[in-house]
């Protein structure tokens, strides 16, 4: 399936609605940003940020609707079957555009002919966090030998099956031998308490649902999945640093349109992204909530899904999550 063509290949090379004559320049009204998350999570606060922008920039409301469930499918379902006229567009995951095609066995949505990408928006990293409370462990290294001697093996949580934190957990485990129990939450807002009350070990989590408990000092960030160190955390390790070398996997995301949106709106959207992405106070904003505002055309992003699916559907493999 995957071999057989590009996620969003279709999407790109089809021609797009023309604007009817005579069609007001968008935005003319309120318009939804889906998150297909839960208010709180990393996704759910970066797009606010975002939206918080594009309304001072654009001159219309955004709106952010938080429609979770199913892997994020059941938000991107319902703005894929919305009606193209840039009143509705969603935030999509590599999750979504590279695991869950093969992760499931049908989905409600067809990637390739259903969603036509605006650009990416954001790059963030996983992060290996332990609760300082219940975990002696200051280094990787250090926790990584605790894991193997401990009796029964470590759980780890994650946002849910297939999502990009149950996957590198199961990696993580996989590469260096560690007896390891996945416990899948709705979202950070849920493994977080978990970790605080010891029934959880570990997580190897998106960077930015951490970042206030990890400045509390209540959690310790033992490495980071990104191949250079996060720079607001300069003394945390990249995973090659702390001992786990070829192990660079990101979390990155980008905004994305039902297939049959005028291109002119499409390309309205991306312009103004990057200017956002461009402001110094923007990105300062974003680095503080842990992740990195970034800017690409849509065909770079079809481009980036295409470079990354061969390395999250080897961990989908080495995990065995399926849905069926």
């Amino acid at each position: 399936m995957i071999a057989r063509r590009s996620l969003l290949a279709t999407a790109l090379a089809a021609p797009l609605a023309a604007p009817a004559l005579g069609q007001p320049q968008w935005p003319s009204g309120n318009v939804r940003i889906i998150v297909p998350w839960p208010p709180g999570g990393s996704t759910d606060v970066l797009v606010r940020l975002y939206a918080e922008r594009l309304q001072a920039v654009l001159g219309a409301n955004f709106l952010v609707e938080n429609r979770a469930g199913a892997g994020g499918n059941i938000g991107l379902d319902a703005m894929a079957k919305s009606t193209p006229d840039g009143s509705v567009f969603s935030i999509a995951s590599v999750g979504h555009l590279c695991i869950n095609p093969v992760l499931y066995a049908r989905l409600p949505y067809d990637p390739a002919k259903d969603l036509v990408p605006a650009g990416i928006a954001w790059d963030l990293p996983n992060a290996a966090i332990v609760a300082a409370q219940h975990n002696p462990a200051k280094t990787l290294g250090e926790f990584i030998t605790w894991a193997k001697a401990k009796r029964g093996g470590i759980s780890y949580g994650s946002p849910g099956v297939g999502t990009t934190p149950h996957l590198s957990g199961a990696l993580f485990a996989a590469r260096l031998g560690i007896e390891a129990t996945h416990v899948p939450f709705r979202g950070a807002a849920q493994t977080i308490p978990a970790m605080l009350s010891g029934d959880l070990d570990f997580a190897l989590d998106n960077l930015a649902s951490y970042v206030p408990v990890i400045t509390e000092g209540r959690m310790r960030c033992l490495a980071v999945t990104s191949a250079e160190r996060w720079p607001t955390m300069p003394d945390v390790p990249t995973m090659a640093e702390a001992g786990v070398p070829n192990f660079v996997l990101t979390s990155w995301q980008g905004f994305v349109f039902p297939a049959g949106t005028p291109r002119p709106i499409i390309a309205r959207l991306n312009e103004a992204l990057r200017g956002i992405a461009a402001e110094d106070s923007f990105k300062q904003r974003f680095l503080r909530a842990g992740a990195l505002a970034v800017w690409s055309t849509p065909e770079e992003m079809s481009a980036r899904a295409d470079r990354d699916r061969p390395g999250w559907v080897e961990a989908v493999r080495v995990s065995g999550a399926r849905v069926e």
